[in-house]
């Protein structure tokens, strides 16, 4: 490494080794069962969690985390984003009081998308985030909240494709002029660059082990880089490959925040909590001891993990995998998957257990055996599927090799416990009945809601079992691999 290569490498390690990196955590709120605020302020404390990422800003979510010393990343979603500078101080002003007296440090600006994604709509998407992110920077700055930055989010569909090496990344051609327009906003506002990393989906798009993904080092692949650079794992890979794309546009002074890095525990080959325990036994140690990646020695990185709990309504397609709406460390009876230690430390533990969660009674809606008219079975299915969360049936899931009738008891099981077990909720034409014998295998296990909290107002209309299908994609493929 010749001289000017070395003292760029001290500029940026000595930008970013003041800090220490840290292990955050997203809550997502796409489920019926909805945890409530107050028991999800005290889970991170008693897990030592200070940095929470959620997708909203409604008022009685940040009044909860009043005097908890928690830094916050809120969320605008998509419909959102201010139109005007006179929209944009009218939000700020109504959350005022909020912002005085929670430790909010950014504000994503469009969450659910990403606007700088290859694709038609990206220019629009694009334009929308980026006139919606400056009038809620201009607004913060105005009335002194500075302290909290504006920004939008990124994934590696905005990288060059096709690349073995972290130094080959760059961003699209199609993006860099935006891009450098965004960076420049990054570093007038001293905000960091947010990216979300998706171990599976990400590697496989470059053709790489899917052991690789796993930073336990013990895959057989090694990617050597240039300046002696060496990879063993595919977290320090993909990071670095963004942080060579900044290097690109000459922002490498701009900090990565990885905003959702995690594993799936159902819904796609290899999503297991075993697998996420394992992932995460050696990430959060890696994160914690400071030492950086290839690319930026030394330097701390700060992750979120994602998730909290599953978001089963978390609506998905043929694009999406199933695996989206598994990515929580908890269940939504506030037992942990897994075993993970939430510091950092590696320890050989469980998270701390939700207090105050009670299921509903032990009860489940199953098939009655009727299969003298196979159609209307298939039919039932298809409509339970549509209302409920049938994700753990598809191919390599966990309740992908049940049988038709056992699979035509789950479907009609996910829908009666969305609908917090209403005995209507298990009408399907007379090929069903409710059961205080536990349905589930080894394998699969049939869920048991728990009772209400703070679920979607949507369920309070008169059930729909009957209506037209607002979901389909994956449903669909689902319930034609099961049948055909």
């Amino acid at each position: 490494m010749g001289p000017t290569a070395t003292m760029g490498l001290v500029v940026v390690v000595a930008l970013f080794c003041c800090t220490e990196g840290f292990i955050g955590m997203n809550w997502g709120r796409m489920s019926a069962q909805r945890l409530l605020p107050s028991q999800v302020v005290d889970l991170m404390l008693q897990n030592g969690i200070r940095n929470v990422r959620i997708p909203t800003a409604q008022s009685d979510i940040l009044k909860a985390f009043q005097g908890s010393e928690i830094n916050l990343t809120i969320s605008l979603s998509n419909g959102q984003q201010p139109h005007n500078m006179s929209a944009a101080r009218a939000w700020i002003q109504s959350k005022y009081d909020l912002f005085k007296v929670n430790n909010i440090r950014s504000l994503i600006v469009g969450v659910g998308s990403y606007p700088f994604n290859w694709g038609g709509m990206y220019v629009l998407d694009y334009d929308i985030n980026w006139r919606g992110l400056n009038y809620m920077q201009d607004a913060l700055n105005e009335i002194g909240l500075n302290q909290t930055n504006a920004n939008i989010m990124h994934n590696s569909e905005e990288l060059i494709p096709n690349i073995t090496k972290p130094s080959e990344a760059a961003f699209r051609d199609s993006i860099k002029d935006r891009m450098s327009e965004y960076l420049r906003f990054l570093r007038d506002n001293n905000a960091p660059f947010f990216v979300d990393l998706r171990p599976i989906g990400d590697l496989e798009r470059c053709s790489l082990d899917p052991s690789f993904a796993f930073p336990d080092n013990k895959s057989k692949l090694v990617i050597k880089d240039i300046n002696g650079a060496v990879y063993t794992n595919g977290f320090l890979w993909q990071y670095d490959c963004f942080v060579w794309a900044l290097e690109k546009l000459n922002f490498s002074d701009i900090k990565v925040v990885v905003t959702a890095v995690g594993w799936p525990t159902d819904g796609f080959p290899g999503a297991s909590a075993d697998n996420a325990g394992r992932y995460y036994k050696f990430l959060l140690p890696m994160v914690t001891s400071n030492k950086g990646s290839p690319k930026r020695p030394g330097a701390p990185i700060d992750v979120f993990i994602n998730s909290l709990a599953d978001e089963p309504k978390m609506k998905i397609d043929m694009l999406l995998s199933p695996s989206y709406r598994h990515w929580g460390i908890y269940r939504s009876n506030g037992q942990p998957k897994f075993k993970v230690d939430l510091s950092g430390q590696g320890q050989d533990i469980y998270p701390t257990t939700m207090k105050g969660i009670m299921r509903m009674p032990q009860r489940w809606c199953v098939f009655s055996g009727n299969s003298t008219d196979t159609y209307k079975v298939r039919h039932q299915v298809e409509l339970a599927c549509s209302k409920g969360d049938c994700t753990t049936l598809a191919p390599g899931a966990s309740c992908s090799n049940l049988g038709f009738g056992k699979t035509a008891s789950y479907a009609f099981n996910v829908y009666f416990q969305t609908h917090f077990q209403n005995e209507k909720a298990c009408d399907f034409e007379e090929l069903s009945y409710i059961t205080d014998q536990d349905p589930s295998t080894e394998d699969c296990l049939f869920p048991v809601e728990v009772v209400r909290g703070n679920q979607l107002i949507e369920f309070s209309a008169a059930l729909a079992l009957h209506r037209p299908l607002n979901i389909r994609g994956v449903v669909l493929v689902i319930v034609l691999y099961i049948f055909l």
